[in-house]
């Protein structure tokens, strides 16, 4: 096991804890048929594709260099916790992992458009 991938592994959990997501409904989001490789990636067993950490970032909401972060503090994670989940069925996990990244695309748009001075 590298440290990276405990790193990614420790953040993943303390994310999935934070918004009370099992390890069920994550592998769900991540179309995986057993939660078992979640705990694998949790606990830094096994490296995490790159399609699936961004799909946990959208449905976590936060920026994909959050779960490479070794300072996983609150700070970070307070825009995120504005828009915790709970009771979800499996269907609306789905739905809100696609808006958050729909969401984190205009943000970016937009601050790019300010930079550039260019007016919506």
């Amino acid at each position: 096991m590298d440290n990276k991938n405990k790193l990614v592994g420790a953040n993943l959990k303390a994310l999935r804890k934070a918004f009370g997501y099992t390890q069920v409904e994550l592998a769900t989001v991540l179309g995986i048929n057993d939660r078992e490789t979640i705990s694998y990636y949790e606990n830094g067993e096994r490296k995490i594709p790159l399609a699936h950490l961004n799909r946990l970032a959208d449905l976590f909401n936060v920026e994909l260099a959050v779960l490479f972060s070794d300072d996983l503090t609150d700070q970070k994670l307070h825009k995120a916790f504005a828009f915790r989940k709970e009771e979800l069925k499996e269907k609306d996990l789905l739905v809100l992992a696609e808006f958050n990244r729909i969401v984190k695309s205009y943000i970016k748009i937009a601050r790019l458009e300010k930079k550039h001075g260019i007016q919506p």
